[in-house]
């Protein structure tokens, strides 16, 4: 089935006033022809030529329930009729953001009964760090305002999220970023240099630890980190390195707060991914899957301690977004949990992951593939940096899959990134192993 525009001027129109007037996020230098993409259905796309394609990222990895549900467009019509927006500053409430925030609390990992709705991760992020700093505040330790990250992680590109996210690119042209933060090294076990020859988890523990004595304890407020490094090239820690990671925070009183912007929702075969490792944190944020992407909303889950030190003074907490706790969003969000618990999606994402990590598995014997990772519907394909295409390879082998197999994987660097919505058939999981495996193979004959 194809989906046309009216005349070929259309599209011709179309792509005229993008190359006049839109801004695109990480377009390369030089690039100017978008893929305008019309209609979506399930996991499949359609471009305004009528070409269809695969979406295995799923978007930015948040279409949870795929394309085109119409449950969540009726959700958000009856929704707008009945209250489309009120705020929720003050002593203003509404039953959709009160029936979710519930919701929310009871699949939380831990104690995480309170809810601070955003618009997106970037500003959850952002929310995060004014929480975790205030808290201390308010307990009678204002100098503990440092707050530790990762190298290679994605936080999101506000002020202090951009500071956060452990890109050197997303810093450079932008300095001075936030002050105290610290960037420490990922647990990314394939780029072995990073370690100096000694098991990552000793070593990334080891590292925290004289950061801590370094720093001082009292002068540290939060340790903020994807249990699953998303944008980084789905980094999975080995299984031992969040356990002893927050050990060691709590025997200092560093709060955890854990970025599960993309792995919640069932993204990785759980509600959320810190349940994989037995993560407890103080602050979870959270965003993209909880509408499957069709409004935006993101959602900040706190803890009982951290949350009884927020509301101080007459004014509470002093932090609002115009669109917190948005009614049309908030009833979008309990149509996408429905759907997502009702053709129980979490436990496909588990099944489907491990049957798609288990098919792609020989990749590995290509000389091109470095490692093939991944947990639930987070996976990844990490290409060897050595060959004569360098880091760019990934973007080489994207463009392939794009136009030769119709498949959209997304690339950073040398990794290629699957995160297909939940609800991807065994034959479109065929049609990607079988698309990988011939680009894969095309493309590193070439190089050889």
């Amino acid at each position: 089935m194809t989906q046309t525009l009216s005349s070929p001027i259309d599209r011709a129109q179309l792509a005229a006033l993008d190359r006049a007037h839109v801004i695109h996020p990480h377009r390369q230098a030089g690039a100017t022809d978008s893929m305008i993409v019309v209609r979506g259905e399930g996991c499949r796309l359609w471009d305004a030529a009528g070409d269809e394609y695969l979406d295995t990222a799923a978007g930015l990895a948040l279409t949870q329930v795929g394309h085109g549900r119409e449950e969540l467009a009726e959700a958000a019509a009856a929704q707008m009729r009945e209250l489309e927006y009120y705020p929720s500053f003050w002593e203003f409430a509404n039953p959709r953001a009160i029936e979710l925030a519930a919701r929310l609390a009871a699949l939380a990992p831990g104690d995480l009964p309170k809810v601070f709705f955003t618009s997106g991760g970037s500003e959850g992020i952002e929310v995060a760090a004014r929480m975790a700093r205030l808290y201390h505040h308010e307990r009678g330790e204002p100098g503990r305002t440092v707050l530790l990250a990762r190298r290679s992680a994605y936080h999101g590109v506000g002020y202090g999220s951009g500071s956060l996210t452990g890109f050197d690119d997303y810093h450079a042209g932008f300095a001075p970023m936030l002050p105290d933060v610290h960037h420490l090294t990922p647990p990314w076990a394939y780029r072995a240099e990073l370690f100096d020859g000694e098991d990552p988890s000793d070593y990334c523990v080891r590292e925290l630890e004289q950061t801590i004595e370094a720093l001082g304890a009292d002068r540290i407020a939060a340790f903020v980190g994807e249990p699953i490094m998303g944008v980084a090239g789905m980094v999975t820690p080995p299984d031992d390195y969040w356990p002893r990671i927050v050990e060691v925070l709590r025997a200092h009183g560093i709060l955890v707060i854990a970025d599960e912007v993309i792995c919640a929702y069932g993204r990785t075969g759980r509600w959320f991914a810190s349940e994989h490792y037995g993560i407890a944190p103080d602050i979870v944020v959270s965003a993209k899957g909880i509408t499957s992407g069709y409004v935006p909303l993101g959602a900040v889950l706190v803890s009982s301690e951290v949350a009884g030190k927020l509301d101080r003074g007459p004014d509470g907490f002093p932090i609002g977004y115009t669109y917190t706790g948005h009614p049309t969003a908030c009833a979008v969000a309990l149509a996408n949990l429905d759907i997502i618990e009702r053709e129980g999606l979490v436990e496909r994402a588990a099944e489907v992951g491990e049957r798609l990590l288990a098919d792609l598995a020989p990749l590995a014997e290509l000389p091109i593939v470095g490692e093939v990772r991944g947990v639930g519907l987070m996976l990844a394909v990490e290409l060897a940096r050595d060959t004569a295409a360098g880091p760019e390879i990934g973007a080489i082998a994207s463009r392939d899959l794009r136009e030769r197999h119709r498949l959209i994987v997304r690339a950073h660097e040398s990794v290629l990134s699957l995160s297909p919505p939940l609800v991807i058939a065994d034959d479109e999981v065929e049609r990607v192993v079988g698309g990988l495996q011939d680009t894969l193979t095309r493309i590193g004959e070439g190089l050889a």
